[in-house]
């Protein structure tokens, strides 16, 4: 009898079967006697990769669980020290930093070392040996007024400011050690300079003919200037915390600084008004920087210019302060 592959020519298929699976060794269990508990099955403690235990005798530090993971990093609680640190690392490493105030000293040092070298000691008979430094002053301000703008704008307009966030989420420690890095860098540097220009101009004009500058001449051009051109600084920096614009911030800025040095001259050729243009005159920036440096009698002292400009700045800082908080990123 033949299959229809015979009579095809073709040869027959075997059948399949299917694999098996190789043979387990056997285990035999041992018998458990009525009424012995069973052993329980300990499992080794779960070590994360990269931990590294804690030397004898150190306290225990409080570790981050979630979930089932341990992380071997110890919780450390952040404070206004890490975040002044966060930010002199941010205003070091900016090239505008080292620009604007290599600009500013250069201006101060620079115009006021030019100053002394064209005048003669006569000059010097009414008028202090620091009045140099006023001259560099009027224009250095502007240095640190950008400055100050520039500090916190410019990670606005990176975007920058959301990553700050996100490793400091309270708003108001970030403003804080911005506020306070920047105000001490610029104050060091503008008192610096001017207390080098002061020590040029006090060695090049000497002599019976000359006025010595008294202590409070001396404190006002250099400790007072400075922490005037700082706290100007620092209200722009409350003013780019508010605009959130580089451009806006400084113009604001500019006209804050320019306009009561020029509108006042307006002002006053109307009868009705010159009482608001002398007062407005009085608290300009170069009035208040003449009365610092005690350039003559009659325009004060300045350290009440320096106080309403202290108000200013207060005020600006709590209106941002507001503002950062209630606005989102």
């Amino acid at each position: 009898m033949t299959t229809p592959y015979q009579q095809q020519g073709q040869a027959p298929v075997p059948p399949q079967t299917p694999p098996q699976a190789p043979p387990q060794a056997y285990a035999p269990q041992q018998p458990q006697q009525q009424g012995q508990p069973q052993a329980p099955q300990h499992q080794a403690p779960h070590i994360p990769p990269g931990y590294v235990s804690p030397p004898p005798g150190a306290p225990a530090q409080p570790y981050a669980a979630v979930g089932t993971y341990t992380s071997p990093i110890p919780i450390q609680r952040t404070h206004l020290g890490n975040a002044i640190a966060s930010e002199w690392t941010k205003i070091k490493s900016v090239r505008s930093t080292i620009w604007t105030l290599s600009v500013m000293a250069a201006l101060v040092v620079g115009i006021g070392f030019l100053t002394s070298a064209s005048t003669n000691d006569s000059d010097y008979t009414s008028a202090p040996t620091t009045l140099p430094g006023f001259f560099g002053a009027l224009l250095g301000q502007l240095c640190v007024v950008t400055l100050g703008v520039l500090v916190i704008s410019s990670e606005y307009g990176t975007g920058m400011i959301r990553t700050t966030f996100t490793a400091s989420p309270a708003r108001s420690r970030v403003l804080t050690a911005k506020a306070l890095v920047f105000f001490t860098l610029a104050f060091v540097t503008t008192t610096l300079s001017l207390a080098l220009v002061t020590f040029i101009s006090s060695g090049m004009h000497s002599g019976p003919e000359v006025m010595d500058p008294s202590n409070d001449q001396l404190i006002g051009a250099t400790v007072g200037v400075g922490l005037y051109v700082s706290l100007l600084g620092l209200l722009s920096l409350a003013v780019g915390s508010m605009l959130r614009h580089s451009a806006g911030a400084i113009t604001t800025m500019l006209g804050v600084v320019l306009l009561p040095s020029i509108l006042p001259a307006f002002l006053m050729m109307s009868p009705s008004l010159a009482d608001l243009g002398v007062t407005m005159q009085k608290y300009s920036s170069p009035f208040a920087l003449a009365a610092l440096f005690q350039i003559d009698d009659s325009v004060g002292s300045g350290w009440s210019q320096l106080g309403v400009l202290g108000g200013i700045t207060a005020a600006a800082l709590v209106a941002a302060y507001v503002l950062l908080e209630k606005r989102d990123v």
